[in-house]
């Protein structure tokens, strides 16, 4: 999952907040060099992306990307489930995205000095760009998958995955709910995180 699904998936809990958030970042056992809390973060988004890369509906979707982006096809999917994440918000979350945003944005703020450096210096962009909350748009997803076309190696397809985003957009948005549920009831289940969901 991308960063918007890893941050919800966190709980109430801040220092797991921060960890999930910098798991990318964090090889190996270099976990071991953060507070008690951050780790237990990092490991829960190693957990978070075996569930997910394992999962039948993600691997569907990411056939629909493999012709342009091959092995990295997951990665786009990842992306772009933050998007009906984000577009759905109010399905997942009692808080507005804008409210949980700036509350991320203070988390990540008051622990700088521990993130990795490569974190620190995307941060401030990810705050002055509202990156969280533009994945509500797809021009918010263009601009992410773009970005990583140029600075990371993740083909430079952005205009291939929104227009396959476009064509198949009710079957991807199907596909991200049932697994997405699955998703939430694993972390509350093993990891003992509760997250603040709407009752229905």
């Amino acid at each position: 999952m991308n960063y918007l699904a890893h941050l919800y998936l966190s709980g109430e809990d801040e220092s797991i907040m921060v960890g999930n958030f910098i798991g990318d970042y964090v090889k190996g056992k270099q976990y071991q060099q953060f507070p008690l809390a951050v780790q237990k973060g990092v490991l829960l988004h190693r957990q978070i992306d075996w569930f997910t890369d394992r999962h039948p509906m993600v691997k569907a979707c990411a056939s629909r990307f493999r012709a342009n982006y091959g092995r990295y096809s997951g990665i786009v999917t990842d992306v772009i489930f933050d998007h009906f994440l984000a577009t759905n918000w109010q399905q997942y979350s009692n808080d507005p995205l804008r409210q949980f945003s700036k509350h991320v944005h203070a988390v990540l703020l008051s622990n700088f000095s521990i993130l990795p450096l490569r974190v620190k210096m995307f941060l401030p962009f990810l705050i002055q760009h509202k990156r969280l909350e533009s994945y509500a748009g797809l021009d918010g997803i263009w601009q992410s998958l773009a970005i990583m076309g140029r600075r990371t190696s993740l083909p430079e397809e952005a205009d291939f995955a929104i227009e396959v985003l476009k064509q198949d957009y009710a079957l991807i948005k199907t596909e991200f709910e049932g697994f997405f549920v699955e998703l939430i009831e694993f972390v509350e289940t093993n990891y003992e995180i509760e997250i603040d969901k709407p009752q229905k």
